[in-house]
This record gives structure tokens, sequence and C-alpha cells, in this order.
């Protein structure tokens, strides 16, 4: 019986040490005429190889199997090997290798339903050979060239070996197929060059230790979004394995660990400090880093010949190991710096991209649950991937992302810092950068709050001979300035509690909002007010301007720092918005009902205006009446006059909201679907 496996290449075949049958799946055994022989394919695969195996059809191929087995019948059948390069069971300890296993993962979807095992460059290969008891051999260095125990292609590139392999399989009447497939391949992301995938030693943190200690400890962090806490980190440590820590490079940390150099008097040395090294090598190392951490030697304690010697392994650690050693290392915990460092862990703020659940976040988090038994850090934003116009990821080579220089030039880094700040990618989600979008910051906050502050000057500045200069005053009656107060007061409120819940996002959307009342609302309908000047000796306007451009640029410091100092000083004269006070909400007035009504006085003019412009009305074109229906009459009436005024109108009718009084004003309920979200649930039925 032959064994038909698909290797992933002829260059992988000298390390094959068992093919693999799919358990709990059926295979055949066929008859094959035209060779002599019988060959093990999947049963559903037969008729993919009936032309190889002499069979004029598919059909004739499933007609010929001469048996079938379960794959599990067949685990532990000892097979003659491929290759001779290994037989030394002794010299390679390959005593187990060259019998059939069994593993869940194998498919019979293509190939034969059989793969071959090579556990030196396979995960699943190496986890399940080591189950049986089969060693992970190595038949490439590290350059990925062939070595000696492979002598027909010893020194050839792995990619290299493969034609002569072939040719050697075929001389040996073990080809059955030869045939090219295009799949996917893992290159290197700098030089592009084709990788293999390679087993090495390596150095572990054995994170299955404390990996349940993680999880709870998990649990004491603040994570924004929310969900990422039980989610990619929280099933991501929940599943956590040993950590490989040491790598194959010569620049980087060195791993303090001498070892002895003849295994038959084996040692291992472990250091902590200069002082250790100095006292065993004689001298106190200048330089830590490689070439000299490895000159120093010294003879073996443990060798009574006195001939084999102490020398530095020759790996470097993980980056990651020190990134996550990053808030003791930093400030040379333990040997100094003791009670400053733990009054300061874990650290209150971390931010970085969603990616770096697996990546700085987990290595803070393994370390210090492993050193101290504590979260690295309190609180913690997780933040989407920033990705060019065309959607992909950010590249220098592909220079898919506007030129910063060029809006830092144009629109100014607080646009960017808002654009970013003011975006979903702060809660989790993705983000494009386009320069529409920056721009419509600008538009929409950068450029109204500017513009209030220059109105305010200008006029502030010619409104009495000398200028007037405006103080902090929140005691005006005037109804504008008590509703505009009032709405500072929220927006304290709302900024504050958004940033305290780490979601610049949301704080963000009420700045928005504030910026529109502000310029569209409350100074457009003051403007007489500030024409008018001081002359009559009002200076509520300027006294309640003044006030909300002092608080709102301290609310707004955070997000558009540079604008927001600007602003300040020129308002303020003083040093920097940037040491002052958090604002307080009772700093100022509070009036829920007002703004709850001007609120909804707003509303009923924007709808009027849009229904003056679906119908074709200008609004200098005075209108005989407009009448509102509304279930707060009594509290729309109260501004009749400011609705008069806004939507050009000789008269408004405020009606209480009633059954009878909807249908005379014909008004009607009408439901329209939202073809964007159901759309794609109901297809072309919407």
């Amino acid at each position: 019986v032959t064994y038909a496996v698909v290797p992933a290449g002829p260059a992988g075949t000298p390390d094959a040490e068992a093919p693999d049958a799919l358990p709990r799946e059926s295979s055949v055994q066929l008859a094959a005429e035209v060779l002599g022989s019988e060959y093990l394919i999947a049963q559903d695969l037969v008729g993919n190889y009936a032309k190889d195996l002499g069979y004029a059809s598919a059909d004739e191929a499933r007609a010929a199997v001469s048996r079938t087995v379960l794959g599990r019948q067949l685990e532990g059948v000892a097979y003659d090997r491929l290759w001779d390069f290994y037989a030394d069971t002794e010299r390679f300890g390959t005593e187990n290798a060259w019998q059939v296993l069994v593993a869940d993962y194998v498919t019979t979807t293509d190939g034969t339903g059989i793969v071959h095992q090579a556990p030196a460059y396979g995960e699943e290969d190496q986890q399940v050979c080591a189950a049986a008891g089969i060693p992970v051999i190595l038949s490439l260095d590290e350059g990925g060239r062939f070595v000696d125990t492979v002598p027909d292609v010893a020194g050839e590139l792995w990619s290299d070996a493969g034609k002569t392999l072939t040719r050697m399989l075929k001389a040996q009447g073990r080809l059955i197929r030869q045939a090219s497939y295009e799949h996917s391949y893992p290159h290197c992301w700098r030089c592009k060059n084709p990788l293999i995938y390679k087993a090495v030693s390596s150095w572990f943190v054995r994170v299955t230790d404390f990996r349940d200690d993680m999880v709870r400890l998990n649990q004491d962090i603040t994570w924004t979004p929310e969900n990422v806490k039980d989610g990619q980190f929280g099933k991501w440590i929940g599943n956590a394995r040993d950590w490989s820590i040491s790598r194959n490079r010569f620049w980087g940390s060195p791993i303090p660990v001498w070892k002895s150099d003849d295994p038959a008097y084996p040692r291992i040395d472990v250091y902590g400090s200069l002082d250790e090294l100095e006292a065993d090598f004689g001298v106190r190392p200048t330089d830590l880093h490689r070439p000299f951490i490895d000159r120093l030697t010294r003879p073996n304690p443990d060798d009574p010949t006195g001939k084999s010697t102490m020398r530095r392994i020759e790996d470097v650690l993980d980056v990651w190991f020190d990134s996550g050693s990053m808030p003791f290392a930093q400030v040379h915990y333990p040997f100094e710096n003791r009670e400053w460092f733990d009054q300061h862990s874990p650290a209150d703020f971390i931010v970085e991209y969603i990616g770096q659940t697996r990546g700085w976040f987990y290595t803070l988090h393994a370390l210090s649950t492993a050193l101290f038994e504590r979260p690295a850090f309190s609180s913690v934003v997780s933040h989407g991937i920033v990705l060019g116009n065309d959607g992909q990821k950010m590249s220098k080579s592909l220079r898919n992302y506007p030129d910063v220089n060029e809006v830092f030039d144009r629109d100014g880094s607080d646009a960017m810092r808002w654009f970013l700040l003011a975006s979903p990618v702060l809660r989790g989600g993705n983000l494009v950068v386009t320069e529409e979008g920056i721009r419509e910051g600008v538009r929409q906050v950068l450029l109204p709050l500017w513009s209030t502050w220059y109105f305010f000057s200008l006029y502030a500045n010619s409104a009495q001979p000398g200028g007037y200069e405006a103080t902090r005053d929140t005691t005006s009656d005037d109804v504008l300035d008590r509703y505009v107060l009032a709405r500072t007061r929220r927006l304290v409120t709302e900024v504050t509690e958004h940033m305290t819940a780490l979601d610049s996002t949301l704080a963000a959307a009420s700045l928005r909002d504030f910026a529109d009342v502000l310029t569209n609302w409350y100074v457009r309908r003051s403007r007489d007010r500030f024409w008018a000047g001081t002359e009559a000796g009002d200076t509520r306007a300027f006294d309640t301007l003044y006030t909300v451009l002092e608080t709102v640029t301290r609310v707004a410091a955070p997000l558009l720092p540079l604008v927001s100092e600007r602003i300040w000083k020129d308002l303020t004269g003083g040093r920097s918005v940037h040491l002052e006070d958090w604002p307080e909400p009772d700093e100022l007035p509070a009036d829920d009902r007002l703004v709850e009504v001007m609120d909804r006085v707003r509303q009923v003019a924007s709808t009027a205006l849009s229904l003056r412009k679906q119908s074709g009305l200008r609004v200098r074109q005075p209108l005989a009446r407009l009448t509102v229906v509304s279930d707060d009459a009594d509290g729309l009436a109260r501004f009749e006059d400011i609705l008069r005024d806004e939507l050009n109108v000789k008269a408004v009718s405020v009606v209480e909201l009633t059954p009878t009084s909807a249908a005379d004003a014909g008004i009607t309920r009408r439901l329209t679907v939202a073809a964007r979200v159901a759309g794609p649930r109901l297809g072309k039925g919407v």
C-alpha cells in the first residue's frame, strides 16, 4: 500500500517524520491496475487522481476502490520512510517516527486527505508529533540552507533545493504528480523576500503559571472601548501561552544568562546586577551591549577539569520584553526609586491602537502581574487603525495620506488633532484620513470659535472710546444671556463627564453642538446689542460673551490646545489657559427649563426654514402666519417674538398638541424605511 501524501513542497520532505490520516473520516485504498499498486487516498478525493493512477475517468477510479478504512484504524501503523537521512534512530532519536498519526485539523477538501508532518516547520505538526514522541529535527541552518545530514542538497538554499529533491523522487518512482499551486505565502514586510516557519531554541516566560491572575487583574482596568476588556484583550490573555522572549539577533538587550560550553558539566548562571557580574568576572562592565558583554567569560566552577567555560548565550531579549519593562526600568527599579515606583504604579492612563492588545498592553500586563501581582495601568484607550485615503493602512511607500506639513500649513495642527479626537477611532473604530474630513472640523468648530472671538474683540474695542474691558459676570437677566450661560454650564458638565470616561469623541460632539449654538443662535440673535455698544450703559452682552468664551476655551483646551491658548490669552491677558483650573459647572447659573424651551425654539426655526426652502419661499419674503403645534405650547409661546423675527412672519400661533389640533394643522404620521440600514438585510425588496 502506498500513501499518497501532498507535501507543502519538496524542500520540506527530508524532515517529514510522519503522515497524517484524518480521524473519523473515511479513507480508501484503491487498486491502480496500471501501476500495479494500491494507493491510500481520502474517499472524497479519489476521483481527482484518476489519470495519475492510470484510470480513464474519476468514476472508473472510484469503481476500482478495493477497501475502505477510517483514519483512526490506521493510527500507529508503521510505513517505509521516504528518505534515509535520519534512519539512525540512536543518533537522531527517531525510533517513534514513520508511523501514521491522526489529527483533527486534517481535512478532505483538497490534496489527498493525508498530509506530511515536519515538526520543525509547523506548529500543528510539532504538537501532533510531540504527542507521539517524535523529536524535532532541523535540516536547515539559520540561513535557510540544508545541513550536512542531507548530503544531496547540503549547502543549498531551501528555495533552490526543490528541483534536486524532485528529481530524486522521480528517480525512486515515488512522485505521483508534480504541479504548482497558487496560494498565499509569508514574506518579509521590509525586503519582500519569502520566509520560512522554522523551530528555534528559545527562552520563555511561563505565562501559563499566572494566566488566571492576569484574567483576574484585568477586571480592575477601565477599558475604552469597554468591550475590549472581556473581548479582544480578555480572550487573548485567557488563552495566553508561554511567551518566547529570546531573539537570534545582534542588536538588543542581551539576556544576562551564562551557560557552560560543555554539556558534560552543565551550569547556568543568571545575573541581576552589575555588582553580581563584577563579583564573578572581576570587571565592572561599562557597556552591556554586544559584543562587549559577550567578552565576559570565566571557568566553569562545576567542571573539575577546568576545561569548560561559562559563556553568555548569544540571544537578546524580545523588544516587547523591553517595552513591557518600561514602567520600572525607566526609573532604574529596583536599584533606585523603590518608593516612587510603588506610589506611581499602576499608571493612571495609557493609549495605543487596538493591535497592542497582543503587544504593548499584553507585555505590560504580563510582566506587572508576574512581578508585582497588580495591573500595569488603571485606564486605557485602545483606538482603532488610522487608514489612508484609499482605505488601506497608512504607508510611506504607498503615500496614501495627506502630507502632514501641508495640512498644518493650511489648516493648523489643531485641525488634525480635532479630526482624530472627534472621530470614532478613539472608540475602537477605524478612521480614513481625508483632507475633506479635516476641513470639516475647521468649518464646524475652529472657525466658529475664532470668529466669535474676533467678533467680540472687534465690537468690545469699538464699544466706547478706548474700548470696553469686559469682566466675568453671570448675573444678566436677558433671556439670551441666561440661555447661553446655562448652555455653557451644560457644556462643562457634559465634557467633564465624557473626558472622565475617556471618551473624547462625545466630548468633541458636545463642543461641536455648542459652537453652533454660540455662533448661529446667541451671537446672531444678539448682534444688535453688540452693535449698540455701551452708550446706553448696557454691558451685559459683552460681559456674558466674555464669560462664555473664557469658560469655553478652558473646556476646549485639551481638544484644541493652540486655538484655545491664543483666544484665552488675548481675551484675559493671562499666562496660559493650560495653567488654569478646569471649570466647574457651579461657576455658571443653571436653567434647565430655559435650555429645554429655547432648544425647542431653535428646532422649530430650523424646521420652518427647511419648509421655506422646500417651497421656494425666501426668508426675505414675509409670510402671514406660522402655526406651531407642540406639546409645550406655553413654553414656546413666550418666544413668539423670536420666531416672528427669525422666520419673517407677521404672526405666530402656538397650539397645544391634541389629536384634533394636529389634524386641523394637517399634521400626519408617516413611516419611512431607512434604506441604508434595511438594504443590506432585505436586499432589492426595500
